[in-house]
């Protein structure tokens, strides 16, 4: 019987975000699909300017930018007339924009990244049974040569809504479905509308007609000559009851399919302007519920992606979503698997997902019943929020709370450009140092600040995380030399200059203050470097003592 340290069961986006940061991380990692081989199909596309940050920490990201198109925003109509447009304007420090890439791209490029990591999906392999003990998991599988057993001592289910994985664990998945059934067409769009843009038109009920029910048409950008990702509601011919075999109602359905002449009719209806439907290449009829795992770890099966929650497509929210649980647990498993980790290590996950999971869910079902958000005192909040930027562990069990900064401790560190070193003729971005799988320390250092208590908190913190950590020195913009101002010579720390005042605006840092980000790029904590027992004292949440 084969024996490994996690099996990842489900090779979509989140389960291969979890594998190969696993393999990248050196851990022992099997991924398993029952699938025979992937499916082509584009049913999520949006790619938010988190997940983009995400995929550029593990390293993706320029295949993911050279196969992906701008998403500038959203043309909307009512009843044919326009409505005000949307467009995606991020601010100028946020390093990435949203994108638009059909899953199976998205997919194919993550599979090639986890075979460079050294990782491979088992394909045409099922989970039959799962049974847990203290020591591990043992996983009957059904492969092409047959029935196997392997021994795990962790198994996360990235299974999709009708998780093996969930089931095995006995964990609840409350929530309910919509009644209305829902198409999907991967078509080509000859129409004037501007490209980049989606497109949301809605009809509404005839009035006069107690029977009649109101439309809507969704219509997003994809790679290629005027290609589009199309869905509205499935006509009556086509509609199918709920199989109650497979308990949630939620994804693509099998049956038939629509076919061309069908999305033609809806975009007679719908269409804001004359639209001639074209080179169909896949289309499915779907449906969509709202569950939400009661929790997303039973001893040692974890959930994530689809797996733990469920909801409208509303917003792009879904596979990105589960794409960062998957970036917010594999660093925690792969510590805990080094015996680094503390023994609370792994409840983080479910303590700081879950309550982003329960967050989606509700806005996602709210926005599709027509429900808007009430106006923000700031109004790029909404559109940062979309963007998956806001996402945050203030009140998780691994954040050092510091009342009345910003960004707080649980909060994404942001980028910051202009960074120097005197090595190199160029400038680079803070993210750039977020690319390994060590937490990271970032002591910022002012005029008067005694560079052998940087050299002290750096040596403490460094010994707290089993080396596992890097430390850099922030210095300003070369000063002129002065018998108090640090240097790089007396840090003997690798140095940034912040040549452009970038790191100062975005952090506000303190003169002497030393800043933790996580592997996962969340800011951990924010401490004077003068009190090292208090970053190690923080670290005693994450890492056992050395």
């Amino acid at each position: 019987m084969d024996d490994i340290d996690v099996l990842v069961v489900g090779a979509g986006p989140v389960g291969l975000t979890a594998a190969a940061e696993l393999c990248r991380r050196g851990v022992r990692c099997r991924i398993v699909d029952r699938l025979d081989a992937p499916q082509p199909y584009a049913k999520a596309v949006g790619i938010q300017p988190r997940t983009l940050e995400v995929f550029d920490a593990m390293g993706l990201v320029r295949r993911v930018l050279d196969e992906a198109v701008p998403l500038l925003g959203q043309l909307a109509f009512t009843d044919g007339d326009p409505a005000p447009r949307l467009d995606l304007d991020l601010p100028a420090d946020v390093p990435y924009r949203f994108a638009a890439l059909p899953q199976d791209a998205t997919e194919r490029l993550l599979a090639e990244h986890l075979a460079g990591c050294g990782g491979a999906v088992e394909r045409g392999t099922e989970v039959l049974g799962l049974r847990q003990d203290e020591d591990g998991v043992r996983a009957t599988l059904a492969t092409p040569r047959g029935p196997r057993e392997l021994s795990a001592r962790f198994v996360v289910g990235c299974d999709g809504a009708h998780s093996t994985v969930r089931h095995a664990a006995g964990i609840g998945f409350g929530g309910d479905a919509f009644p209305e059934q829902f198409m999907l067409g991967d078509v080509e769009l000859d129409w004037d509308l501007p490209p980049g843009y989606a497109v949301r038109a809605t009809r509404r009920a005839d009035p006069g007609d107690p029977g009649a029910a109101g439309e809507t048409l969704v219509c997003v950008p994809l790679p290629g000559r005027r290609r589009y990702r199309v869905s509205m509601t499935v006509p009556p011919e086509l509609a199918t009851p709920a199989d109650p075999v497979r308990g949630v109602a939620h994804g693509l359905e099998g049956g038939r399919g629509p076919e061309l002449r069908h999305i033609q009719q809806a975009l007679d209806r719908l269409s804001p302007r004359p639209a001639t439907a074209s080179a169909l290449r896949w289309s499915s009829v779907f449906r969509i519920s709202h569950r939400l795992a009661d929790r997303y770890r039973a001893g040692r099966l974890l959930l994530a992606g689809d797996a733990a929650h469920i909801h409208p497509p509303t917003g792009a929210q879904g596979m990105n979503t589960g794409i960062q649980d998957a970036w917010n647990l594999a660093w925690k498993l792969a510590l805990t698997l080094r015996g680094a980790a503390t023994d609370t290590l792994l409840d983080s996950y479910h303590a700081e997902r879950h309550p982003v999971g329960e967050e989606v869910v509700s806005r996602t079902v709210r926005h599709a019943r027509g429900g808007f958000d009430t106006a923000p005192e700031d109004p790029a909040t909404p559109l940062l929020r979309e963007a998956q930027l806001l996402v945050g562990y203030r009140d998780g069990p691994l954040t050092e709370p510091a009342p009345g900064t910003r960004p707080a401790p649980g909060d994404r560190a942001p980028d910051c450009p202009g960074l120097t070193r005197p090595l190199t003729a160029y400038p680079q971005r803070l993210h750039e140092l977020l690319r390994g799988t060590h937490h990271v320390l970032l002591l910022s250092a002012g005029p008067a600040t005694d560079t052998r208590t940087l050299r002290t908190c750096a040596a403490a913190a460094h010994a707290a995380a089993h080396g596992l950590l890097d430390a850099y020195a922030v210095l300003p913009p070369d000063p002129a030399p002065s018998p108090t101002a640090p240097s790089a010579d007396g840090l003997r720390l690798p140095v940034l200059h912040d040549t452009g005042g970038a790191f100062r605006t975005a952090y506000r840092p303190d003169d002497g203050e030393a800043l933790l980000i996580r592997p996962d790029g969340h800011l951990a904590a924010r401490l004077p470097a003068t009190d090292p027992a208090h970053l190690v004292a923080h670290l005693r949440r994450t890492f056992t003592p050395a």
